[in-house]
């Protein structure tokens, strides 16, 4: 029968070693002096800022032209390759510097190249072509025009395989910015790599298409007209993709297969520094991070692997992605990568058939870039299955052997055990809750991001506040409690049972829900079993507090994987929330991400302060931190986001000419003014006491709800998406833009009694947006084009948005639209139609310049003008 003694102050009975009397102060026999307290945190901080950081940025030393080898990457020739591909500056899909200058300067490369290869061992072709075509994207119909590639294809003259490997990346770029890590970058490492090939007397079997195309940063353009028209693409089996969010660290796998796991094992075998979590994976995935690549397009016609730069994303899209702050070794890290990645796919016998080896998804992450682990993901659910059930298992013998010990029943334990899960329960909550408070209580008072420029802010502002929560309740719980039948000892493995449990039921939920990244609640879980195990076989278990030795060493491979794994995640994210919109709260985001990190790293520590004899000196010296920190945060420059060049605040907004024509032609408004499409949280706030004249700044909240699209020329999804934080600043000078946009109605044809054929020619800058809205009983029936956005329309209120790109040739764009109305009646308003044309790269006029110099220096400034035309038919 249980037990029925009161669960804080138990009767005497028989003692085995600290068994203090009710209401009696805890026996402090076998606890450390209070002075350890220091060394406690003082040991694990050392052991992540001397082992996770350093790990984390590590690069190989960078080969030179002396130094070379045929069959090696060598940087420094990279290097220069790079060097003069982004002196051309911004490379727009549509500008001379994109469609001529790099283009041309690519040939030339390409040609040397061939010119250089060993013509005994292989045939090179080069492919330069133009690619129009169309696809719904992001609500977005994206339509492109004499978009450019130039593809390269490497055979082995001894070569009889039909089965090819795609190599890819894109030489444009993002408006206002020379591209030298996004991706000039990878254009070099696929030159170097081909060149590395093409020179060394070591064949290969598969062909291999290096594809350099021209038109990525307007969603995927010219790979999308690649995988679907080029002559090469039936042969095609797989890619590596290869790309960046970042500039100048270690490029990290992003992505793997889909579906084929088998990539993955080439990946371990050949890559020389492998990088990558499918925790990074599954949250790309989702849809969350401000960034996309080529690979969405490939990978829904061929697997792949897809790497990309993903350090200092501060400087990308920016003016300062420039070669300056690139370091060779960089360029090492990544080609010696991708050159023995390619190497061997370029052998694997999976690409001669690609469905017999379709096995599904797979596991991996690297540990401190020494060595990366990868499983099949049924693998993984038997991991996690096996893990936690063990967990569970000996956390019961564990019990039971307290209570044969103790000489108490396992229900008496049990019973103790349930109020102890409880309390770890609400230290679990805490340690995640806590972090959250403090980033919600920040952006309340207007002080989101001040971490941005001083991420060492993030340890006072989240990770202390989470081991405050992860410790506080078991040390107020663990003072006042008593309990004379179980040690000391045995109570405080209780609370480590409690986190394992805990744990061991997260993970069969998560994995139970498909989860893959379970995995880093499985490692620090299964390290604690083994310690749990020889402790219980070497009998250190029933010795005091001698089994935390052992526990504390098994604690340093999950300490230094988990806080490797999220603080990668810290450096790769919070460059990202200065560029995610203003209409969430991105410092939840990494509160979150630094609360998971630390309850993971330290969930099984942080109880051990209780084996000091003072465990609130712990507590009160996370709490000095945390107050200091929230000082420094909200009352010091160094809470103070931006700093110039390294950590900019980008600014961006278009100068803008709105025009609306009525039915009958006349002219009914014409405006000139800023649209701002805030990057980040704190919008225009930081530019308020600045030089930066403000005044008259006005949400067009309202505006949206009454005109198509804003009555705004929003310039792709992610300005239709941010559309109703975007704000209006009038200015009293109407706005010249340095062209025209032109729409002429070629025709007007009834088709039948109910439905109406316009014929419309559009011409204009290389980027421009179509917006669509017919009225209320009226229906787009056809169009010239995807019919499959014209059927799935964007989600009210939004109307029709065609995005266009115009790459070498902007010939003028003809298109009908046919409209049906059920009463015939065709003589009054059907649809309205938005045009609007981007000059992007004009600087605009002098007043436009001037405004934009008057933007503090760590403003990150991307304007240009815009016209917009409202037309009625």
């Amino acid at each position: 029968m249980c037990d029925k003694e009161k669960l804080i102050c138990s009767e005497s009975g028989n003692r085995f070693e600290e068994k203090p009397r009710c209401g009696t102060k805890n026996d402090d026999s076998g606890k450390l002096p209070w002075y350890y307290a220091g060394g406690f945190l003082l040991f694990w901080g050392l052991l992540f800022f001397a082992v996770v950081i350093p790990y984390l940025y590590r690069l190989p030393t960078a080969l030179t032209i002396e130094d070379v080898k045929s069959h090696e990457f060598i940087a420094e020739r990279a290097y220069k390759n790079l060097y003069y591909l982004s002196n051309i500056g911004t490379k727009m899909v549509g500008s001379k510097q994109n469609e001529i200058d790099a283009v041309q300067y690519l040939l030339k490369e390409l040609n040397q190249i061939k010119e250089d290869s060993l013509k005994d061992y292989f045939d090179i072709e080069i492919d330069l072509s133009e690619v129009s075509g169309q696809f719904v994207y992001e609500n977005v119909n994206s339509l492109y025009l004499h978009v450019q590639n130039i593809a390269v294809k490497i055979t082995p003259k001894a070569s009889k395989s039909q089965s090819y490997l795609l190599v890819n990346s894109h030489f444009d770029s993002k408006p206002e910015t020379p591209s030298a890590g996004d991706a000039g970058f990878m254009i070099v490492t696929m030159l170097e790599v081909l060149r590395t090939l093409a020179t060394t007397e070591k064949s290969f079997q598969h062909p291999i298409v290096f594809l350099f195309n021209g038109a990525e940063e307007s969603s995927m353009l010219a790979s999308h007209g690649f995988i679907n028209q080029h002559k090469w693409v039936p042969n095609i089996k797989a890619v590596v993709n290869l790309d960046a969010a970042g500039s100048g660290g270690r490029e990290l796998l992003v992505q793997s297969g889909p579906d084929h796991n088998w990539l993955l094992g080439y990946y371990n075998k050949y890559a020389k520094h492998p990088f990558g979590t499918t925790l990074n994976e599954e949250i790309y995935q989702t849809g969350a991070l401000p960034s996309d690549s080529d690979f969405t397009i490939f990978k829904d016609h061929i697997p792949g692997l897809d790497l990309g730069q993903a350090i200092n994303g501060f400087v990308y899209h920016t003016k300062y992605d420039v070669i300056d702050v690139i370091p060779r070794e960089s360029l090492q890290n990544t080609g010696d990568n991708v050159l023995s990645i390619v190497r061997g796919l370029a052998d694997a016998v999976e690409l001669e058939n690609m469905e017999a080896h379709k096995t599904g998804s797979g596991i991996y992450f690297d540990f401190l870039g020494i060595t990366f682990i990868y499983y099949s993901e049924a693998t993984g659910t038997a991991l996690n299955f096996g893990v936690a059930g063990a967990a569970l298992l000996f956390v019961f013998i564990s019990m039971w052997r307290m209570a044969v010990i103790s000489n108490v029943s396992i229900c008496h334990v049990l019973r103790w055990f349930i109020l102890v899960l409880t309390i770890q329960l609400i230290c679990f909550v805490l340690g995640l809750v806590l972090p959250i408070v403090v980033s919600i209580v920040m952006d309340n008072a207007g002080l989101s991001l001040t971490f941005f420029s001083t991420p060492m802010l993030m340890i006072g502002l989240y990770v202390c506040p989470s081991l405050i929560g992860l410790s506080l309740p078991i040390t107020v719980y663990y003072s006042i409690q008593c309990n004379e039948k179980i040690s000391g000892g045995y109570h405080l493995q209780l609370a480590l049972h409690a986190q394992a449990v805990i744990l061991a039921v997260l993970i069969i939920c998560l994995t139970s829900f498909g989860l893959r990244s379970t995995y880093v609640l499985m490692i620090p879980l299964l390290f604690y079993v083994v310690s749990l195990v020889l402790n219980l076989l070497i009998t250190l278990h029933d010795r005091g507090y001698a089994w935390t030795g052992l526990l504390k060493i098994s604690q340093i491979i999950p300490f230094l994987c988990s806080s490797y794994v999220f603080y990668l995640f810290i450096v790769v994210l919070v460059p990202m929330t200065g560029r995610s919109g203003s209409a969430s709260n991105q410092d939840l985001f990494i509160a979150v991400l630094s609360a998971i990190g630390t309850i993971l790293s330290f969930g099984f520590l942080m109880p051990l302060i209780n084996t000091l004899r003072r465990p609130s000196l712990v507590i009160f010296t996370l709490i000095a931190i945390t107050s200091v920190s929230l000082y420094l945060a909200s009352s010091t420059q160094l809470g103070f986001p931006y700093r110039q060049r390294t950590n900019g605040q980008r600014v961006a907004y278009l100068q803008v000419r709105n025009m609306f024509y009525e039915f009958d032609g006349t002219l009914s408004k014409d405006e000139s003014g800023y649209l701002f499409s805030f990057q980040d949280r704190l919008e225009e706030r930081p530019l308020l006491g600045t030089n930066v004249n403000l005044t008259g700044l006005t949400s067009i909240k309202s505006r949206c709800e009454k005109h198509m699209m804003c009555g705004m020329p929003l310039y792709d999804f992610r300005y239709v998406g941010n559309r109703l934080q975007s704000k209006w600043l009038p200015r009293a000078e109407p706005i010249e833009p340095p062209g025209s946009t032109v729409l002429k109605m070629l025709n007007k044809t009834y088709l039948k009694p109910t439905t109406v054929r316009f014929e419309f020619s559009l011409s204009g800058p290389a980027q421009m947006s179509l917006f669509f809205e017919p009225y209320e009983d009226v229906t787009i029936t056809n169009w010239t084009f995807t019919e499959d956005y014209l059927q799935n329309p964007p989600p009210f209120p939004l109307s029709y948005h065609i995005y266009i790109n115009y790459g070498i040739d902007n010939s003028p764009l003809k298109f009908f639209v046919d409209l049906t109305k059920q009463n015939g009646n065709f003589k009054m308003p059907l649809l309205q139609v938005g045009v609007s044309g981007h000059f992007v790269g004009a600087a605009g006029d002098a007043i436009s310049q001037e405004f934009a110099s008057s933007f503090p220096s760590y403003s990150i400034v991307a304007t240009w003008p815009a016209l917009y035309q409202r037309y009625i038919f």
